[in-house]
This record gives structure tokens, C-alpha cells and sequence, in this order.
């Protein structure tokens, strides 16, 4: 396994070796994926979302300062390409109120959760994320799904870390309302 850091590949591309690039997107081609078929919901669209990133990221690779790490600054340039396709098919999706949240239906929700096979969980939470609005989605992927801590979400999303605590939290409960009305009724069915 090859153990040298991303701004190593970076230098190589920069020097003509364009096959050092290859590196960067086998190393991040799952999580520029990850990202835009999460936000453009469609997977030829997420594909090409990808294609574009590299792309672009390729095409300007001598812009990058390494102010950021280059996963935030690739997520960056696919957030706003998947934000792009967006906009040129005028999608909007649909949100959930959170005013039918209570603190605890966390508890329930997660004993609910367990009678669920995992396949079936796993789409129920992608239906319930869909049913988000796109930053909210988008916050909720990049932390929970990339893993990014709020200060590389704040530089991607380019909104404030307070901004991306309080998306969070109100994300979070939006998400645990969605799934409440999905799975009360299913554990009602096996008791």
C-alpha cells in the first residue's frame, strides 16, 4: 500500500507526470461519488458529477494552495458541480417539519431501528435523507457518512462552523421525525 501523502501525487502532476493524478482519483473517487449522487440523486448524473470534479480539479491543480487538505478542496468543486446540475434541472425536494420532534423519540427510534434488517435500514435512511433539503442532506453526508470534522465541512459548504453546528442539529432532528413516521408503524405490525 502506497503511504505518501496527496501533495507528493500533487508535485508529480504539477512536474508533467500526469499518471500521478491517477492516485488522487482512485484514492477520492468514492467519496466525490458518495457526495454528488447524495445530492443530485441520480447515478448517471452523480457519474458524470464526478468525471467533472477530476476534471476540473486536474485542469486547475496549480490553484490549489494547500490551504485546506485536497480531499476539501476536491469536495468543494464537486458540492458545487452537484449544486450545478441542480440548478439546471430545477430540482427541489420536499422537507419535513421538525415541530413533531421530541427528545424522546430518539430512544424509541433506535429500538425501532433494530428490528429492521439492515438492507432495509440502510434504505429507509437514504429515502429519509432525500427528504431533506439539499444542505441539510449535504451536512449530514460529509459528517456521518465522510466522516469530515465541522471545520472541513464549513470550508466546503463555505458557511461558518457555528452555521454548521446549529445545520447539524436541526438536520438531525428533521432526519429523526422523517424516520419516526416511517418506522412507528412498521414496529406496531411486529409486536
Amino acid at each position: 500500500m502506497n503511504t505518501k501523502p496527496d501533495e507528493y501525487y500533487i508535485e508529480q502532476t504539477l512536474n508533467g507526470n500526469v499518471n500521478a493524478f491517477a492516485f488522487l482519483v482512485e484514492k477520492y473517487k468514492h467519496m466525490v461519488y458518495t457526495l454528488a449522487i447524495r445530492i443530485v440523486k441520480n447515478k448517471e448524473e452523480a457519474e458524470e458529477v464526478a468525471q467533472d470534479s477530476f476534471v476540473k480539479a486536474f485542469k486547475n491543480l496549480e490553484k490549489f494552495k494547500g490551504e485546506s487538505k485536497f480531499s476539501t478542496w476536491l469536495y468543494k468543486i464537486a458540492y458545487y458541480g452537484s449544486l450545478d446540475v441542480l440548478k439546471k434541472n430545477k430540482r427541489f425536494v420536499n422537507s419535513e417539519n421538525i415541530d413533531d420532534f421530541n427528545e424522546g423519540d430518539l430512544g424509541n427510534m433506535q429500538d425501532a431501528l433494530e428490528y429492521l434488517h439492515e438492507k432495509e435500514r440502510k434504505k429507509v435512511i437514504n429515502d429519509a435523507l432525500l427528504k431533506l433539503n439539499e444542505d441539510e442532506r449535504i451536512i449530514l453526508t460529509l459528517y456521518y457518512f465522510e466522516d469530515l470534522p465541522v471545520k472541513e465541512i464549513s470550508k466546503v459548504v463555505n458557511l461558518s462552523e457555528d452555521n454548521i453546528k446549529t445545520k447539524l442539529f436541526r438536520s438531525r432532528k428533521k432526519l429523526t421525525t422523517i424516520l419516526k413516521h416511517v418506522i412507528e408503524p412498521r414496529t406496531v405490525d411486529l409486536r
